[in-house]
C-alpha cells in the first residue's frame, strides 16, 4: 500500500476521534457568543483572530470556531458513514439480485432503473429531495435525516452497478458451477460464494464514496439546504465566511472550516487509492 494511503488511514482517524470525543476536545460551547470587556463595558469578541483563549479565532457572531469544527466533524462524518452503510446495502442488493438472476430483471434494473437515477446530477437531485422533504423550519434532525435519504436515494447505484458486475463474473466461475451441480440455494451462492468473493472493490468503492458524501454533505449546508444554524457544519461556516468584507478582516473563518473538510476528503480518496492498488494484483507494487 502506497505512503498516501498511510497518510489517509492517519487523518481519517483523526477526524473519527474527533468527532466521537468532540465533547472533550472541543474547548469551548461551539454556539455560545463571547464578550471582553473593554474600558468597563461588555464588547463583541466578534471575528477575533486566532489567540490563546480561542486557537482558531471568533466567527462574525463572536463563537469559537476550533469548537464549531470539532463539533462539525461529528456532524459530517456521521451523516457521511450513514450514507455510505444505507447506500451500500441497498446497492449491493439490488446489484446482486440483478447480476444472479439475470433475464428480464436484470434488463429492467440495469437497463432503466440504473439510467434513471445515472440520468439526474446527483447533487441537483439530492437538493430538490432535501427541498421537498424539508418544508418550513425543519429541525436539526429533521434535517440531518433528509440529507442521509437524499444522498442514499442518489448514490446507491453506484454500489449496485459494481456488484452486478461482478456477480456477473463469478457467478461464473467453476466453484460457484459446482456448489450449484450440489443442489445449494441460491441464498447460499450469493452470500456464502459469491458475494465474499465480490467485496473487495465494494470496499474501495465505499472508501471513495465516503468523501463524496462528506463533500455533498458540506455543499448542501453551503447551499443553505444542510444543517440550520446555530448546528456547527463545515458548509454553513464556509457559507458565513464567503463575504468579502470577512476574507478580508477575518479570513481564519474560511480557512479552518475549509481545511477541515478538504483533508477529510483527501483522507478517504488517499485510503480508496490505496485499497484499490493493494486489492487488485495487476496494480500491487511488488
Amino acid at each position: 500500500m502506497n505512503k498516501l494511503a498511510y497518510i489517509g488511514f492517519f487523518l481519517a482517524t483523526v477526524f473519527i476521534l474527533t468527532a466521537i470525543f468532540a465533547p472533550y476536545i472541543a474547548t469551548h460551547d461551539p454556539i455560545k457568543r463571547f464578550e471582553k470587556i473593554e474600558n468597563g463595558e461588555s464588547v463583541s469578541r466578534k471575528n477575533d483572530p486566532p489567540s490563546r483563549d480561542h486557537w482558531f479565532g471568533t466567527d462574525s457572531l463572536s463563537r469559537d470556531v476550533f469548537s464549531r469544527v470539532v463539533y462539525g466533524a461529528r456532524i459530517s462524518l456521521f451523516v457521511g458513514i450513514s450514507v455510505v452503510s444505507i447506500a451500500g446495502i441497498v446497492g449491493i442488493i439490488i446489484g446482486a439480485i440483478a447480476g444472479f438472476y439475470g433475464g428480464w430483471l436484470d434488463k429492467f434494473l440495469a437497463g432503466y432503473v440504473f439510467n434513471v437515477f445515472l440520468a439526474f446530477p446527483g447533487l441537483l437531485l439530492a437538493i430538490a429531495i432535501v427541498a421537498f422533504l424539508s418544508g418550513t423550519n425543519p429541525s436539526a434532525t429533521d434535517r440531518i435525516r433528509h440529507l442521509i435519504i437524499a444522498m442514499c436515494i442518489t448514490g446507491w447505484v453506484g454500489y449496485a452497478r459494481v456488484m452486478r458486475g461482478q456477480v456477473l463474473k463469478i457467478r461464473e466461475y467453476d466453484f460457484v458451477q459446482a456448489a450449484r451441480a450440489l443442489g445449494a440455494s441460491n441464498i447460499r451462492q450469493l452470500f456464502i460464494h459469491i458475494l465474499p468473493n465480490a467485496i473487495q472493490p465494494l470496499i474501495v468503492q465505499a472508501s471513495l464514496a465516503m468523501a463524496g458524501a462528506v463533500l455533498a454533505e458540506a455543499s448542501l449546508s453551503f447551499l443553505g439546504l444542510g444543517i440550520p444554524p446555530p448546528s456547527p457544519s463545515w458548509g454553513t461556516m464556509i457559507d458565513d465566511a464567503r463575504g468579502i468584507d470577512t476574507l478580508r478582516t477575518a479570513i481564519h473563518n474560511l480557512i479552518f472550516p475549509g481545511a477541515a473538510l478538504a483533508l477529510t476528503v483527501l483522507a478517504f480518496n488517499f485510503i480508496g487509492d490505496g485499497l484499490r492498488e493493494y486489492l487488485d494484483p495487476k496494480q500491487r507494487k511488488r
